[in-house]
């Protein structure tokens, strides 16, 4: 109860706290956001300024149009003429130059935003992808058997990558139709006030709809980005195990499953479109109403001689600059919905608090003698209690100890609380008499040599991953590694030796091969503490005997612990437990074992085919 205990206030730490990361809170994702790229501020204020003067320069033209029919309809006394500027000529010449220089601006500020924003939307892309992955790859063990490998694939990457679309494009949109709104009204009152009051009429009707269409389309939106990683999970699953579906046969219903996956996904992507797609041609009727109102009351007031000739004409090319740029509201809301669902997601997933809380303690590797002991010891998994009960026992320095049992006795798990990817739900577990939870994960986890019945391989060289054990390991200690574990002959056999790439997870080796090298990083390593789960389960004889010459040789001088099936390759152990119902039933050596002719004899002559004998 008492880690229960520990993991709530964790949580509730977790979700006071507030970080760079935007905080767990109910907050907008927006929000969240630019909490998180805090360190950009200054980048997020350039790209919006030079956002805000290229739409403040593109709004020009229709002034420069304007000063035009000025000069052509009142000819000395146009505006720059009032200026002192006399000469029809002179005046389209200053007009010219001024043009020139506007567009000049222009286009510079359009470089300018462009690259700012894209620049700024890749550092964030980059940044968020990495933090996201760190801080998963730091959650643990139980997050991974929880949830699926694809969902995650989907959150790091697809996600991401949509948030950068936003602020690549979405992000300006947005900040130049501000732009664009406030500035045309703020001319349209310089020019005359009825006529600004018609240009804003259709605004607040525009802006309501927005808001409405805003918040069903959040909802759509969500659930696309669902789809997409349940989309993504079954392509995972399909892709790693497709040796499985080819010897089954199972190509066409797997075919059919994730038809059915698309198939929810573009009827949830179409639900989204309908409603986004409805927006514009809404939209639009307002704008037309906005512009017709604009032609004919605004014409009768230049023919009545209250509005100038030219005002008339800056004042129905800035209706068009004004209402016609939001009829891409739609589209960019259609994007800003999109990137804010990826977004929350996102934070959902980086803001996912860490249950497993590190020690402080440190442990130096060198000074690890290897005495591990497990004191009353209880565990259960969410799915399935009862896994140990009560369990106890003492794994003495250099000493070899076994766990035998069958399948769901609790062996791995033993292992797993070894390395602390879980914590005992009672009891204690003790390292050189450091409780583990005090001890740091890394400094505990560098004292372990683990090598698993499932080898891990990147999909790299036969030299990057023997060196997995040892980054900065020289030539000579993985040649070394490699001879130990009895891989170094066949190393030299391939075409391009210890630059020979294996493929992703290996493929191109065997699974003896795999498992040897496996063995070899471990060697590399050189840990005090050597666990070895199911190390030649998957081996042939021949392939597990030169396995097993490895392993006797590296067990030297170390604490080790065997977890096996096969009983042959724990026969030489100092002691072996034999579990069942995450209890031990049985404790001795391989003789004394047999002599006393409980379960581990009636497993024994299982697997040598000796004849049971009655009881």
């Amino acid at each position: 109860m008492k880690k229960r205990g520990n993991e709530v206030r964790l949580i509730a730490k977790a979700f006071k706290a507030g970080d760079k990361r935007g905080g767990v809170k109910d907050t907008h994702p927006l929000i969240k956001l630019f909490r998180y790229g805090e360190q950009y501020r200054l980048d997020f204020f350039l790209a919006s300024l030079y956002s805000v003067l290229n739409k403040l320069f593109d709004l020009a033209p229709p002034l420069l149009i304007g000063i035009a029919v000025d000069i052509v309809v009142r000819r000395e006394n146009s505006i720059i003429g009032d200026f002192g500027i006399l000469g029809l000529t002179r005046q389209l010449i200053v007009l010219a130059v001024l043009t020139f220089i506007i567009w000049g601006f222009e286009s510079i500020f359009e470089f300018a935003y462009k690259v700012k924003w894209r620049n700024l939307a890749q550092a964030i892309q980059n940044e968020l992808r990495l933090d996201t992955y760190r801080h998963v790859q730091d959650l643990e063990l139980a997050f991974f058997e929880e949830n699926n490998t694809g969902s995650l694939m989907a959150v790091i990457n697809n996600d991401v990558n949509q948030l950068e679309r936003f602020l690549d494009v979405g992000a300006n949109d947005l900040i130049q139709v501000t732009t664009t709104a406030v500035a045309i009204t703020a001319m349209f009152y310089g020019i005359n006030v009825p006529l600004a009051v018609i240009a804003t009429i259709p605004m607040p009707i525009i802006l309501f709809f927005s808001i409405k269409y805003q918040k069903k389309l959040e909802e759509r939106y969500r659930d696309v980005r669902e789809k997409v990683g349940i989309i993504n999970a079954e392509l995972s699953n399909n892709l790693s195990g497709i040796m499985t579906i080819k010897s089954f046969g199972t190509e066409d219903y797997e075919a059919r499953r994730i038809a059915e996956a698309s198939k929810a996904y573009e009827l949830s992507n179409r639900r989204a479109i309908i409603l986004s797609s409805s927006f514009s041609p809404l939209i639009r009727i307002i704008i037309v109403a906005g512009f017709i109102g604009m032609l004919v009351i605004g014409g009768v007031e230049t023919i009545k001689g209250n509005i100038e000739i030219a005002a008339y004409s800056v004042a129905i090319f800035l209706i068009q600059r004004l209402l016609w740029p939001l009829t891409r509201l739609g589209e960019t809301f259609d994007l800003y919905q999109r990137s804010m669902a990826s977004t929350n997601r996102i934070f959902s997933l980086l803001n996912r608090p860490k249950l497993l809380e590190d020690g402080e303690r440190e442990l130096r590797k060198e000074n690890v003698k290897g005495e591990i002991i497990f004191e009353n010891v209880d565990f259960d998994y969410p799915s399935r209690p009862n896994i140990l009960r009560g369990l106890n026992f003492t794994v003495n320095q250099g000493e070899t100890v076994a766990f035998v049992g069958s399948t769901g006795a609790g062996k791995s798990t033993i292992v797993k609380l070894m390395l602390r990817f879980y914590d005992p739900t009672g009891g204690h577990i003790y390292l050189d008499g450091n409780e583990l939870s005090t001890l740091r994960l890394k400094d505990l986890r560098n004292a372990i040599g683990y090598v698993s019945q499932s080898t891990f391989l990147v999909d790299g060289t036969v030299r990057e991953n023997i060196a997995y054990g040892k980054l900065d390991a020289t030539d000579e200690e993985i040649i070394e590694a490699a001879k130990v574990a009895e891989i170094h002959d066949f190393v030299m056999s391939l075409p391009n030796k210890y630059e020979t790439l294996v493929g992703e997870r290996g493929h191109k080796l065997s699974g003896g091969q795999r498992q040897r090298i496996a063995i070899a990083r471990a060697v590399l390593k050189n840990p005090p503490i050597l666990i070895l789960d199911e190390a030649t389960s998957s081996v042939d004889n021949e392939t597990e005997a030169a396995i097993q010459r490895s392993l006797e040789r590296i067990i030297v001088g170390r604490t080790t612990v065997m977890i096996a099936h096969r009983l042959s390759t724990i026969r030489n152990a100092d002691i072996i437990h034999v579990l069942e119902k995450g209890r031990i039933v049985e404790s001795g050596t391989h003789t004394e074992l047999l002599a006393f002719g409980g379960v581990y004899a009636a497993l024994w002559r299982v697997q040598t085919g000796e004849r049971l004998t009655a009881v």
